[in-house]
Order: structure tokens, then sequence, then C-alpha cells
């Protein structure tokens, strides 16, 4: 099959709401969904234990393969644009297995992810309120965290527009509570207010040189889970205006907006917390679950840190929101072709929305979070660990699918050749060694806080949930069969063809 320019013929009548979002607010779906304040707080305190003074060049260096996966979605969106994303252009490009496959590790890494945010805003929506001793409590935290849960799950089920209205408001704040609190940082490192423990930001720290390949693999792991989340910019490309390029422009804007506010955040909270061992010093391990709100009352007082507490709480509840939309799209259209139950493909008459899969999304995280939370909470935060591997799993194929997919037209121009081949070729390979390297490292029993025998918990639960598809896959094998041979089992299941009329993509 030769690729083509057109757009490849999605089912029409999916029944979601056109042109709903615009430019800006494709972009806000996809900055809610990586969640920046919640996403640096969690995560900035470790991956400084792993390169000490050079997390802002990891997240550069991590910037770069995602800039290069953002290139290749950005591709296939404008030849083929369907909510059904990885699913989709995975079928397309390799057939109906492998598409099914990066469809449930954009599921696994939805799942995992809701869990720990509803975690979080628990936690930090009880410590804004001075309830510390209740955040501390099991039920109670639990409980609220499934309230927000259930609350998001409700907001997403209720339509794409009061979704994206949700997510202005929540975005604004944490974008200028982070500029506030890096700017009023720096300015008390350089006007010598900032005490002892400070150091002035050093050019080498915009330098990758000098870290070992296994530190390089969990900063970069780690730091792939801080930048996930654009990519729900392309899950509801068919509710947007233009819809073949402005999902793709707002993909590419999102990443460039990210990789500024990281690098401008860790270089403040490194030179104003410096790299002690004591106190609010980045190399005290007692601070890694969280370096950004340390900084609050040190640098604003008990309004800063008030606010900064707020601040991570909605940014985690707004990525439940934001991640609950682009998944329950990915089940409507995999549903809507034949993969999943018809019943994911049911949308909501009144609010447009997949109504079915949106409560099962939530359904799913509700169970996957009392199991964990229960059970041991440090297999929850060793979920959070895993999430990278599903992440750079579903990326890579991705990457990968937009090689292939236009592989017999990557000659007919350099714009071709560059933006549908090499480009994502690297972004591809970039993602597949920082998958293996990290599963590697993640063996070992030490790693994380959990294991299972000889294996750390990290990679059996990253890897398991993973390999867990493969069952339901099988279960959903009669329909993937026909899907595979292009044929329909119904009326209402159309086959994933392209608009020339050339034969199913599954039998390539």
């Amino acid at each position: 099959m030769a690729a083509t320019d057109h757009p490849t013929a999605a089912p029409s009548g999916k029944g979601l709401q056109s042109g709903a979002l615009g430019l800006w607010g494709n972009t806000v779906i996809g900055l809610g969904a990586t969640a920046p304040a919640y996403s640096l707080a969690a995560t900035l305190g470790y991956v400084v234990l792993a390169v000490h003074d050079k997390a802002p060049a990891m997240f550069l260096v991590a910037f770069v393969p995602m800039l290069l996966v953002a290139i290749a979605y950005r591709e296939l969106n404008r030849a083929a644009p369907d909510c059904g994303t990885t699913f989709t252009w995975g079928t397309k490009a390799f057939g109906p297995w492998v598409g099914w496959m990066g469809g449930w590790g954009v599921a696994v890494s939805a799942i995992i992810v809701l869990a720990n945010v509803a975690e979080i805003s628990a936690v930090y929506t009880l410590r804004l309120l001075g309830l510390d001793a209740a955040s501390e409590n099991l039920f109670v935290r639990v409980g609220l965290g499934l309230a927000f849960i259930v609350g998001m799950t409700w907001v997403s089920y209720r339509g794409i527009t009061i979704s994206e209205r949700i997510q202005n408001v929540l975005i604004l704040v944490q974008f200028a509570v982070l500029g506030i609190i890096s700017i009023g940082a720096l300015y008390l490192v350089y006007s010598g207010g900032a005490g002892a423990q400070a150091v002035h930001p050093s050019w080498d720290w915009f330098s990758p040189f000098g870290v070992s390949g296994s530190a390089l693999a969990e900063a970069v792991i780690l730091c792939i889970f801080i930048y996930w989340g654009w990519d729900a910019c392309l899950a509801v490309s068919e509710e947007t205006k233009d819809s073949d390029r402005t999902p793709g422009r707002a993909a590419l804007l999102a990443t460039v907006i990210l990789v500024v506010t990281y690098v401008l955040v860790a270089v403040a909270v490194q030179a104003y917390a410096g790299f002690g061992t004591s106190g609010i010093g980045l190399a005290n391990e007692e601070n890694a679950d969280d370096v950004l709100t340390l900084l609050g009352d040190p640098v604003g007082g008990a309004v800063m840190s008030g606010l900064l507490l707020f601040t991570v709480a909605i940014s985690a509840a707004s990525s439940t929101q934001t991640t609950i939309l682009p998944t329950a799209r990915g089940t409507l259209s995999m549903a809507v072709y034949g993969a999943l139950p018809q019943r994911f493909a049911k949308v909501h008459p009144k609010f447009r929305t997949p109504s079915f899969g949106t409560v099962v999304m939530g359904a799913a995280a509700v169970a996957f979070y009392l199991v964990l939370s229960l059970v041991s909470q440090n297999a929850l935060q060793d979920s959070i660990a895993s999430l990278g591997l599903a992440v750079a799993f579903y990326y890579g194929i991705t990457a990968f699918a937009c090689v292939w997919y236009f592989r017999r037209t990557l000659n007919r121009s350099a714009r071709d050749f560059l933006l549908r081949g090499l480009l994502p070729a690297l972004g591809g390979i970039a993602m597949l060694w920082a998958f293996v390297q990290s599963c590697v490292d993640m063996l070992a029993p030490d790693y994380g806080y959990t294991q299972f025998g000889p294996l750390g918990g990290v990679f059996v639960i990253g890897v398991g949930m993973l390999v867990l598809g493969v069952p339901l896959m099988l279960l959903c094998a009669t329909r993937l069969r026909a899907f595979f041979r292009g044929e329909t089992l119904d009326a209402d299941t159309p086959i994933l063809v392209p608009e020339t009329g050339e034969p199913p993509i599954g039998g390539l």
C-alpha cells in the first residue's frame, strides 16, 4: 500500500462534538494532561538524585525524543486524524495486533497515573487545609482520592467544552505560580537573600556529558514521565477545528512550553536549595518526594507555601480529567473499528462524549487505586516509577509507525525524508533504548520500594501491566481476526481502510 497525504477515512458519525476546540484549547488539553506542577514536585528530586546537578540537561535531553515523537504524531495526524492515535496508526502501519497493544499501552499508562494523581490530589488538599494528620490516614486519603476520580470522570462525561473551560483556569494557575516561584527564587539567589545553601547556576548544568548510561536512562525515563501527556492533543483531534493540522501544532507548542518551564524551574530549585545533604538540600533523600513545595515558605512565606500546595493539588486533579479524556476516546476508536466490544463505541447523545468508555476508565482507575493502596503503599509508589515503560512503549510504536506508514514516499522530498522518516525513526530508537535500558535496570530487586522474589517491583508492575494486554487482546481475537482480514462483524463496524480504496492495512 502506498502512503498518501489524503486523510484516511475514519468512520463517519463517531458522534463526538466536532470543531469544539481551537489551537489554544487543544494545547491546554495537552498541557493539563502533563500536570506540570505535580510532575515537577513528584519527579525533580529523583532526577537530581540520579544525575546530581545535571537535571536541566536531562530535561533538554529528554525533550529531543519527545520532540521527534511529536513530529511523528503531527505527520500521522495530518494524514489520518483519528482519536484512536497509536491504535489507529499502529494498525495502519503494522496491523491490528501491534495496533491493539499500542492502544493497550495508552490505557495502561492512564490507569497507573490516574491512581497516583488521585492520591496526590488528596494528600495536597488535606495538607493545604492544615489536616496533615488526616493526610497520613489511609482511609481518609483514599476516600478523598476516589472522590477526585469520580468527580473528574463526571466532568469528562459532561462534555469537551466544559472540560476545556476548567482546564484553562487550572493551567493558568499552574504556570503563573511556577513562574512566580522560579523568578522569586532566582532573584533571592542573585541578591544574596537565599541563604548559605544556595549556589549560582552554572553552564555545566546544561551539559549531559559525564553522566553514566544507567543514570542517564533512569533520568530520561523519569523525564519521559514529566513530559508525558502532551499527546492528549491528538486524541481530541476529531473535536478540534482544522483537525488535520491544529492538533499537531498544539502538540509541538505544548512540548516547547513544557521544556522552557521545566528547565527554568529546575535551574531555580537547584540554585536556591543547593545540593546539601541536610535541610532543604537536594542531596537530602528525605526531600526527594517533593522539592517544589519545600521552597514555598523560604521563598515566599506562608502565602506562597499554601499557594504551592494548592497548585500541586489542582495540577494532579487537572491531570485526572485530561487523562480520562484521551483514553476514553481511544477505546471509542478501537470499538468503532471492531477491536473492542461495541459498547465502547457508545457516545452520549447530549454531551457528545464516549460515555461508556469514560465510565469504564474511571472505574478501572478506582479499582487499581483501591487494590494498590490497600495492599501496599510502596507498590503504589513503584507503579508511578514504572509508568515510563508504558509511555516509552506506545510512543515508540507511534514513531516507528510513522516511518513505516510513509515508507514508500520518503524519497519524494527532503521534507518527507526528514519529518516522516529520519526524525521519527530517531525518536523511536530513543524510546526503544529508554525502554530496554530501564527494564534491565529495574530488574534489580533493590530498584524501588518493593520486590517480587529476585525481581524488582517496578519491573514487575511495569512489564506485567503491559503483558496483561496479551490475554485481553486474545479475548478480542475473533473481532481482531475479522478486522485483520478486512471483514465486518456487523453493519456498524467499518473497515480501517484509506480513502483510495486500497486493501485493508492489516493485509500488509
